[in-house]
């Protein structure tokens, strides 16, 4: 299949990410050496080469916070002059009296879809990003992702199982922003327990119509790529939020920590085959380029 979106990677030079100079530090995705370095776009479209790829969603790699503006200035220039990315989810720092300064900077790029600030914290120190659990209760920053609305910009929503009540409760008091779910709600627990503990959450979530899923960095928390795991959390997300609600996106570079682009790809198409083509078109191409604005003229053919 030609035509389809990676809807979540990244791209970056080691100089502008804090966590990416000094020595490595515990990660969810475990060790990090062979990313600890520049990563750019063109060893990204070398990576995704003969896949099928039309279109990307560049996501925010957690520049220094006071940088917000740089990073965006420079994926829309790489962009400008390679082609790809297509649309970019940029950082804004939500904690603040008013974020809509910020989002004044950020909507000089023609490229700017939507924001993403991770909210996510676990029992776990290792998977714990947030500075505390209950951010999505938060009243200035439910203030200020319900300002994103007024730019047309989407929010990344970046949360575990645990947190998830409070983020449909969020999503509700903010019915004009469209939510993405990062990485199938991060099922990090496969126990009976914590699968059944995502189950719950992610139904929760799948009942606010301004929610959608992005099908991506499910290998973050077993550290390979597997076929069956895929296919396994895919088809319950599917059943969950239904095929035009969920998104395909790589989460290259880290997933290059444990597989090639072409086995990733391979293993999510393995995964929709039991869909019918025009679920399956929705998931890895369409749901995509609507969530995310993408232009309609861009040609099917594919790098």
């Amino acid at each position: 299949m030609n035509g389809l979106v990676d809807a979540h990677h990244h791209i970056w030079r080691q100089a502008d990410l804090p966590w990416l100079i000094g020595p490595m530090q515990p990660r969810i995705f475990g060790p990090y050496e062979p990313i600890r370095r520049d990563y750019t776009i063109g060893e990204y479209l070398g990576d995704l080469g003969g896949c099928g790829v039309s279109q990307s969603v560049y996501v925010q790699t957690n520049w220094a916070k006071e940088r917000f503006e740089d990073e965006a200035a420079w994926v829309q220039r790489t962009a400008d002059e390679h082609g790809f990315p297509h649309a970019i989810v940029a950082y804004a720092d939500m904690d603040t009296d008013d974020v809509r300064p910020q989002l004044d900077r950020l909507a000089r790029y023609g490229l700017l879809r939507g924001v993403r600030m991770q909210l996510h914290w676990h029992d776990n120190p290792l998977y714990r990003f947030a500075a505390r659990p209950d951010l999505c209760a938060d009243a200035r920053i439910r203030a200020n992702i319900a300002r994103l609305a007024d730019y047309g910009f989407s929010f990344d929503l970046q949360v575990f199982s645990g947190q998830m009540a409070g983020a449909a409760a969020l999503a509700e008091h903010c019915p004009a922003v469209t939510f993405i779910l990062q990485h199938a709600g991060m099922p990090e627990d496969l126990s009976p327990a914590g699968r059944e503990a995502w189950r719950a959450g992610m139904q929760r979530l799948a009942a606010c119509p301004n929610v959608v899923c992005k099908l991506s960095g499910l290998g973050t928390f077993i550290h390979r790529n597997d076929p069956a795991h895929i296919a396994d959390i895919v088809a319950e997300t599917i059943v969950i939020f239904g095929a035009s609600r969920c998104l395909f996106g790589s989460n290259f570079p880290i997933e290059k920590l444990w597989t090639s682009y072409r086995d990733l790809v391979a293993a999510y198409q393995s995964a929709l085959a039991g869909f019918d083509a025009s679920e399956r078109d929705a998931v890895l191409r369409t749901n995509a380029m609507r969530v995310y604005r993408l232009r309609q003229d861009v040609p099917v053919t594919a790098v």
